[in-house]
């Protein structure tokens, strides 16, 4: 399973599929690509951390990914 976004396909996806809808960085139109926003939640600037934390959970519950990660819930809840 190949899951990576070509450049063309990004362009297409609306702003309510990013985790960072701003910038569209974090994209996540399906499972996979929640879990990769969760890898890859560690380099997203400290400021921003919150509102990634809060949107990776809700694409998660749209697509039925069990977030376990305590970093991700804990700055969800800040």
């Amino acid at each position: 399973m190949n899951d990576d976004i070509t450049y063309e396909e990004r362009k297409e996806f609306p702003d309510s599929v990013f985790g960072l809808p701003e910038r569209r960085e974090y994209p996540m139109p399906d499972a996979a690509h929640v879990r990769a926003a969760e890898a890859y939640f560690r380099y997203c600037p400290e400021d921003l951390k919150t509102k990634l934390a809060k949107a990776i959970l809700a694409r998660a519950r749209e697509y039925g990914v069990d977030i376990q990660s305590p970093t991700i819930l804990g700055w969800a809840e800040k």
